[in-house]
């Protein structure tokens, strides 16, 4: 069992686009940012990060854990837009291989936890997101 970096693992799949017309990567490009945005980061993003999961010790190379997600925006609904474009990108995942430091991991599922929530942060004039949270299930062999 090999026990990956699951922020890595997220970051390469959201920026690694199948097809070249995929709306998340049209929206976003490469600004999906692991913990916070970057100080005065071009909009419109996401940030996300590991929140927890779970592991089974009867299972050891599958695991999920539990990710929040900020799809950010100037615009409340260019900030809804990102936010569907990541659902589009999470749902339907069936062994999707990833390749991290020479391991291959499959995301065989992700499921959202909480559908997205609109909010406005009071101390960042401008800024809308909308949180989401999802359980993404990682083996690291079929």
């Amino acid at each position: 069992m090999s026990l990956v970096d699951t922020n890595h693992l997220i970051q390469k799949y959201l920026t690694t686009s199948s097809t070249q017309t995929d709306p998340l990567i049209a929206l976003v490009g490469t600004r999906i940012y692991h913990l916070r945005l970057p100080e005065k980061a071009t909009l419109p993003a996401i940030s996300y990060f590991t929140r927890g999961g779970t592991a089974d010790p009867e299972v050891p190379n599958i695991f999920s854990p539990s990710v929040q997600f900020n799809c950010w925006s100037d615009d409340k609904e260019e900030a809804r837009q990102v936010y569907r474009a990541l659902y589009d990108a999470l749902q339907g995942l069936g062994n999707v291989g990833i390749t991290i430091d020479g391991t291959t991991y499959y995301i065989t599922k992700a499921r959202e936890e909480v559908q997205g929530q609109d909010l406005v942060d009071i101390d960042i004039p401008g800024y809308f997101s909308v949180l989401a949270f999802y359980s993404i299930t990682v083996r690291d062999n079929l």
